[in-house]
């Protein structure tokens, strides 16, 4: 059976700060074959940092754990992203969708995240099951 994407890679790193710019990395190299503009690039690191981010910071919350990360690109030039961590989960997906909601209130987060994903992309999904998961479901057509 033929796959239905041209291209993927399956990678899961530690949820610490630092892995952060590697997903940024692995997305930009992943990327190149569909020739994005400078414009897109952006786009897509600033998304992917942002749900990168937020499974550290929130998923986690100062605990050890796993990011799994799902690129696919699709023969029509679509970009296909999945963050998954395995922590904490969202109690309430609408509510933390809200701009500047966030449950970390004693550092200086902005509750933006979402937002941005929401913004740079052309789709963007949360799913969660509360102390088991969350998967963000990004997709951007590259020009």
């Amino acid at each position: 059976m033929k796959n239905p994407y041209k291209n993927q890679i399956k990678i899961e790193f530690d949820a610490v700060s630092q892995n952060e710019a590697l997903a940024r990395v692995i997305i930009c190299g992943f990327l190149m074959e569909l020739h994005p503009t400078v414009e897109e690039l952006c786009d897509v690191k600033t998304a992917l940092s942002e749900a990168v981010t937020n499974s550290i910071v929130h998923g986690y919350k100062d605990q050890s754990g796993k990011i799994k990360l799902i690129c696919r690109i699709y023969n029509d030039k679509e970009l296909y992203i999945s963050v998954t961590d395995f922590g904490r989960g969202i109690e309430d997906i609408s509510k933390a969708r809200e701009p500047m909601f966030t449950t970390d209130r004693e550092s200086e987060r902005s509750g933006m995240g979402f937002t941005i994903m929401e913004t740079f992309m052309d789709e963007f999904k949360v799913t969660s099951r509360v102390g088991k998961w969350t998967r963000i479901v990004m997709r951007k057509k590259i020009a």
